[in-house]
C-alpha cells in the first residue's frame, strides 16, 4: 500500500505551476457489495457478473466484480483525498479525456488513486470571474501491489 499523499494550494492558479507534478495518492478506499447493488439499483445494470454473488462464483472473475462506471465514480473523490484547493467559489467536474477499465475490481478490495497533474489553463467566464481549468490523470491502483485497475484524465474547473 502506498502512503497517501495530498498536495494543497491556496488559489487555483498555483495549479498552473504543477504541470508535470504527481500531485499525490489517496486514501485507501474499499468498494462493498451493498454499494455495487446499490449503484445497479440507481443505473438499472443488474448483470449477474455485478449483483449475482453465487452465480458470479462461477464466473470468469471467481465473484462479482464491481460496474466499470461506479470506480469511475470514485475518481473524483479519490482525487479529493489527492488535491486540495483552498478558495474558490466553484467547482465543476468538466468532463473526462480518457477512461480505460484495464482490470476487474472485486468488492471488499482496497483501492486507491494516484494523481499526476497533466495540464492547467487559465479559463474566462465571460465577463465573470474566471478561474483555472485543469486536467488529471487519475491511476485507480490495487493497494496491494499497485496494479492498475482503473485509468481516466478527469478535466475539472476551479472558479474564483
Amino acid at each position: 500500500m502506498r502512503t497517501p499523499q495530498r498536495t494543497v494550494v491556496r488559489e487555483p492558479y498555483e495549479l498552473l505551476d504543477l504541470v508535470g507534478r504527481q500531485l499525490g495518492v489517496s486514501e485507501p478506499r474499499t468498494v462493498t457489495q451493498e454499494e455495487v447493488n446499490q449503484f445497479a439499483d440507481i443505473t438499472h445494470d443488474h448483470q449477474w457478473i455485478h449483483v449475482d454473488v453465487e452465480r458470479a462464483k462461477a464466473g470468469p472473475f471467481g465473484g462479482t466484480i464491481v460496474h466499470g462506471f461506479l470506480t469511475l465514480a470514485l475518481v473524483p473523490r479519490l482525487l479529493a483525498d489527492i488535491l486540495t484547493v483552498e478558495n474558490f467559489s466553484m467547482g465543476i467536474n468538466y468532463g473526462l479525456d480518457r477512461v480505460r477499465f484495464v482490470k476487474p475490481l472485486r468488492p471488499g478490495t482496497e483501492i486507491q488513486g494516484v494523481a499526476t497533474l497533466v495540464s492547467a489553463k487559465r479559463i474566462d467566464a465571460g465577463g465573470g470571474p474566471g478561474g483555472v481549468q485543469a486536467k488529471a490523470n487519475v491511476v485507480v491502483e490495487f493497494a496491494d501491489d499497485a496494479a492498475t485497475c482503473c485509468v481516466a484524465e478527469i478535466l475539472f474547473r476551479y472558479h474564483t
